[in-house]
């Protein structure tokens, strides 16, 4: 019963009280790439304190006290199990149905979510076919609409979209720096760890921690595609080029320049603030790998 206080308290403090302070910090700023490794560690923490502590409270005193094996030996995985040992009852399974449905529910939402996305683009993909015209200086496909936007669909048919409002509005150093974050977008496959976030964020509606880490995400997946995009163009080029495809709409399942957060990111563009020192950096790295591991060294202990 203690272990599952304790599981449970720490995926409260997980859930709860952690994206709160994460939120209000000011490194995730300074290093987007950690930053989104760190929501993602919380969210698999999460899970895995959270399950744990079901378990604990599920199972029977034998497993518990049993530590690890007693986890291996209740799920019929121990390789060392007795042989005579008759297989599993109702009573023996049931217990582990509340853990296993809490994993699998992120699970689930994340194929639902795939699944989704992946029919929205090509859903879009198969408009552009009609209306877009392909533009081979640019690397990217062009449509007749007013509204400047940029944007770029991911996947295995990935495309970068422009639209005529764009060109018209835009340089030429402009656009090959929006282009450029586009390109970064693809690369990185950012649109994954949008999908996760999402996932995470409808399997569990109402946890601030779900909620803070799909609007966290998004936002700092777009400063990673900056950080990409000023490597190589003038960064008064970036900041105008937001500011023009600012009100362009970006379809569903799409990643675009003009996305969330568009005026911090416009002031993190023009005043880049300074990258953490490295021992801060390598401590919160330890710490996004140490979350997850903890509760299973305290369920799984002796």
């Amino acid at each position: 019963m203690i272990t599952a206080v304790a599981l449970a308290m720490y995926a409260a403090l997980v859930g709860v009280a952690v994206p709160f302070l994460l939120t209000r910090a000011t490194w995730p700023h300074r290093a987007p790439v950690l930053a989104v490794l760190a929501w993602q560690g919380l969210m698999a923490t999460f899970v895995v304190a959270t399950a744990l502590s079901v378990y604990h409270l599920a199972v029977t005193e034998e497993h518990v006290h049993d530590g690890l094996m007693g986890l291996l030996s209740a799920c019929a995985l121990a390789a060392d199990a007795p042989a005579g040992k008759s297989s599993p009852t109702l009573d023996d399974v049931l217990p582990l149905a509340a853990p296993v449905v809490i994993v699998l529910l992120p699970l689930g939402w994340l194929v639902r979510c795939t699944w989704r996305a992946r029919r929205a683009r090509h859903h879009h993909l198969a408009m552009l076919t009609l209306v877009g015209k392909p533009a081979p200086e640019y690397g990217a496909t062009v449509v007749d609409h007013g509204v400047p936007a940029v944007y770029c669909l991911p996947g295995r048919r990935r495309r970068i979209v422009i639209t005529r409002g764009a060109l018209d509005v835009l340089s030429e150093v402009q656009l090959r720096a929006v282009l450029e974050h586009e390109r970064a977008h693809l690369h990185g496959r950012h649109h994954l760890l949008n999908i996760l976030a999402d996932a995470f964020s409808r399997a569990f509606r109402g946890l601030p921690l779900a909620r803070h880490a799909k609007e966290q995400t998004g936002l700092l997946v777009e400063m990673i595609a900056d950080d990409r995009a000023v490597r190589f163009h003038p960064r008064e080029a970036l900041a105008t080029a937001m500011c023009e495809v600012a009100a362009g709409r970006t379809p569903q399942a799409a990643l675009g320049a003009g996305g969330s957060g568009a005026l911090i990111r416009l002031r993190r563009v023009l005043t880049p603030p300074p990258r953490p020192h490295r021992a801060a950096w390598l401590g919160v790295l330890a710490a996004t790998i140490a979350a997850p591991l903890l509760p299973l060294l305290v369920a799984c202990g002796p």
